[in-house]
C-alpha cells in the first residue's frame, strides 16, 4: 500500500513539471468557509480528482463535506431558531473551464456540477421550544446542482461556489410538516492542485 501511494505521488510530481495537456490527471483539495443562504456559518472540505478532457477543460468528481450552523424556520412560530448540523456530505460530478491559452500562470475558471447530497439531522438550539412538540429534521438525501468560479495561481486556487440544495422538511412527532431548514449555501475556498501539468510556459 505504501509503495502504491508513493508511486502515485511520484506520478503527480512528474506530471506537474509539464504544461497542462488533455489526458492529464489532477487532484485538488479545497478548504474554506460555508455560509448558509439564510444566515449562519460553517466550514467545508472538498477533495476532487480531475482528468483534463482538453488543455483547459477538466472533468472531476468532488467529494465534499460541509458542517453548518443555520436557521430553522417554523411555520407557526414567528421567530427563526438556530439549528446545528453535524455535517452534510456530497458526491458531485463537475466540469471546469479555464480561461488560459498556455501563456500565463494565472487561470480564471468557471465550473458547474450536479451531485448527490446526504443531509444530516438538525438539533434545535433553544430553551423556548418544547423539543417533543417540534420534533427533529431527520437525515435525508437530495440531488442538486452546484456552480462555482475562481482563479488558479500556479498550483494554488481561490474559489467561490454555490450549492443549490433543496430545503428539508421539519416534522413533529405526529408526522406533520411544521417547518423547514434551508440547505443552500455559499462556499469560499482556498485550495491546492497536484498533478495535471502547470499553467504557462
Amino acid at each position: 500500500m505504501k509503495k502504491l501511494f508513493g508511486l502515485m505521488i511520484a506520478f503527480l510530481i512528474v506530471q506537474s513539471a509539464f504544461a497542462q495537456r488533455a489526458g492529464g490527471f489532477r487532484f485538488g483539495m479545497d478548504l474554506g468557509a460555508a455560509v448558509p443562504q439564510n444566515g449562519g456559518i460553517g466550514a467545508l472540505l472538498n477533495l476532487e480528482p480531475q482528468i483534463l478532457l482538453k488543455d483547459n477543460l477538466a472533468f472531476g468528481v468532488r467529494f465534499g463535506v460541509a458542517g453548518l450552523a443555520k436557521d430553522v424556520t417554523y411555520y407557526n412560530i414567528s421567530e427563526d431558531y438556530e439549528g446545528e448540523v453535524s455535517g452534510n456530505a456530497s458526491i458531485t460530478g463537475t466540469l471546469n473551464y479555464y480561461f488560459n491559452k498556455g501563456n500565463s500562470r494565472v487561470a480564471p475558471y468557471l465550473g458547474a456540477g450536479f451531485g448527490y447530497y446526504a443531509l444530516s439531522s438538525v438539533r434545535i438550539d433553544s430553551n423556548d421550544i418544547d423539543q417533543e412538540e417540534v420534533g427533529n429534521l431527520e437525515a435525508s438525501f437530495a440531488w442538486a446542482p452546484m456552480v462555482r468560479a475562481g482563479v488558479e495561481l500556479g498550483k494554488f486556487r481561490l474559489g467561490a461556489e454555490y450549492n443549490l440544495v433543496p430545503p428539508s422538511n421539519l416534522q413533529n412527532l405526529s408526522g406533520q410538516v411544521i417547518g423547514e431548514a434551508i440547505n443552500q449555501y455559499f462556499g469560499f475556498t482556498l485550495g491546492l492542485t497536484i498533478g495535471g501539468g502547470k499553467w504557462g510556459k
